[in-house]
């Protein structure tokens, strides 16, 4: 790509977008001195960019027939062989198509991003194959991870194994079927308002969403600069402190990690541990919400009751502002995730860390697929541009500022209890829409289940889902939510619980549909 001297009227067309009115003489003086920065942007095109080292060979891998993958939920089958040991040698590892992997086709979802090929692999990559582990290729995702269902990606629907013909949740939808599915040890997913904790609690895994800027984000395609996280997703505790003590830790590079001595922890250390000396925050506003299943708000009640016969300390809490935390995530997520994915084509600006101008330049293209879109997207979109556009970024301003008071709000619990408990989500895995559903039937499939879950991606608390339960052959998860970097008390509490429950024989069976609220 390279940057030319603009003529007079592509200047003045400039000019015009911007609002200004511009005399000749004027606009000749402003492109003679526009004209002296043109060296500047040569002499960059000249200078080699600055990634990350690939350090381990591999091949583009190849995209499985229906035969080889009964769920779609494989973009790319790799074979990526990392060190010769390491605590993740012998590990399979999948990871959600937003994240690079060099030399492998990506796409986060996307029709128009087909055929892209970063060029460097993104840090959790690194770090696993310097643990021992093999990547074994991309997950499915949701179209550019815009949705809690799994029904938008491009590449089609991914279907649950516990519940075939129903949504795994998303937007890391892929890794959860495969893990869920025992074709992989351990997948990497993304979340900025469920996205991993979704997914998780639909097909009876876990899922854990850590502090923000534990998890380098560096190579992983962003959505909103102030919520991306990055986890595990696992089918056991054990198998998810693991990956997380393998690729937590600063970078240099992500300026997420704000934090300059964060809390890292050998997080194996805490799985044979008691709770015994735990006290456990049972939040109220998590249950009974507006539409939700009562089944689930009586399986989770049901086996918080597990903790405390393990000896935790159970009382109930009232956090109000938890019934606010959505409003606030869409005050601002609306216009951020537009402004960021959209008009900044997945990276914006004016932030630090590892930027990739040929994804940028694939994003861009957008533009002109934009019919391709799909309709929870297109709504999304249209909001955030009418939002911003008529209220100059007000309702973005107040959105971010009352996160403050809201991380007040559970800080001040956490002050009291060790953690908080509530439903993961609170509606169970629902039936995949046909494929020639409705445009609110794909919209109402793709915005649901994130009430219990975004709010803690505005406040970056550590959250785990944890299966506790079944309703009518669907899982249902427990969410465990602690202090800013205490993963090691979740994973104890998480490890007790799995040690000493068959989650799978707690099935209560969906008596009602009646809506709450």
């Amino acid at each position: 790509m390279t940057v030319t001297l603009p003529t007079n009227d592509q200047l003045r067309r400039v000019a015009e977008r911007i609002g200004f009115d511009l005399a000749d003489d004027e606009l000749t003086c402003y492109r003679d001195v526009i004209a002296r920065s043109m060296p500047a942007y040569q002499r960059l095109d000249e200078i080699p960019d600055y990634l990350p080292e690939v350090k381990y060979p591999r091949t583009p891998g190849y995209r499985p027939l229906a035969d080889e993958d009964p769920y779609n939920a494989w973009l790319v089958k790799t074979d990526i062989k990392g060190a010769s040991r390491g605590k993740l040698r012998g590990k399979r590892v999948v990871v959600k198509d937003t994240v690079c992997v060099a030399g492998v086709p990506m796409m986060n979802g996307a029709s128009f991003l087909e055929g892209y090929i970063p060029e460097t692999d993104a840090t959790v990559v690194t770090r696993i194959l310097d643990a021992g582990g093999e990547i074994a290729g991309k997950a499915v995702c949701e179209f550019f991870s815009a949705s809690s269902g799994s029904h938008t990606s491009a590449t089609g629907m991914v279907e649950n194994p516990i519940k075939p013909g129903y949504t795994t949740g998303g937007s890391s939808s892929g890794c959860a079927a495969l893990v869920a599915a025992g074709e992989i040890d351990m997948a990497i997913g993304g979340d900025q308002a469920g996205s991993v904790r979704i997914p998780a609690s639909h097909c009876g895994l876990y899922g854990l969403k850590p502090t923000y800027g534990l998890v380098p984000y560096t190579g992983i395609m962003s959505s909103e600069f102030n919520v991306d996280h990055a986890g595990p997703i696992t089918a056991d505790v054990a198998n998810n402190a693991l990956l997380l003590e393998a690729i937590a830790g600063p970078d240099g590079i992500d300026t997420r990690l704000a934090t300059p001595n964060p809390k890292i922890s050998r997080y194996t250390k805490a799985l044979g541990g008691d709770v015994s000396d735990l006290t456990i925050g049972v939040l109220e506003e998590g249950f009974g919400q507006p539409n939700a299943m009562l089944e689930i708000d009586e399986t989770v009640r049901h086996a918080a009751g597990y903790f405390a016969e393990l000896g935790a300390g159970i009382e109930s809490v009232s956090i109000p502002w938890h019934r606010d935390a959505m409003c606030v995530w869409l005050g601002f997520g609306r216009e951020g995730y537009y402004s960021n994915m959209m008009l900044g084509n997945g990276f914006g600006t004016n932030h630090g860390g590892l930027y990739l101008p040929s994804l940028s330049d694939r994003i861009a293209q957008w533009r002109s697929h934009a019919n391709e879109l799909p309709h929870n997207l297109r709504v999304a979109m249209l909001m955030g541009e009418y939002v911003r556009t008529t209220t100059n970024g007000h309702y973005y301003g107040k959105a971010r500022n009352l996160v403050r008071r809201l991380r007040e709000a559970y800080d001040d619990a956490l002050a009291r209890f060790d953690l908080l408990l509530l439903p993961t989500v609170i509606r169970t895995a629902q039936p995949l829409p046909p494929r020639d559903a409705s445009p609110e039937a794909v919209i109402g499939n793709a915005l649901t289940n994130t009430e219990n879950t975004c709010p803690f991606d505005l406040t970056h608390h550590p959250a785990i889902s944890i299966p506790c339960g079944m309703v009518d052959g669907c899982p249902v998860g427990l969410m465990l939510v602690a202090k800013h970097w205490d993963e090691s008390t979740i994973y104890r509490a998480a490890a007790a619980f799995e040690r000493s429950v068959d989650w799978r024989s707690l099935e209560r069976p969906k008596k009602r549909s009646r809506k709450r609220g």
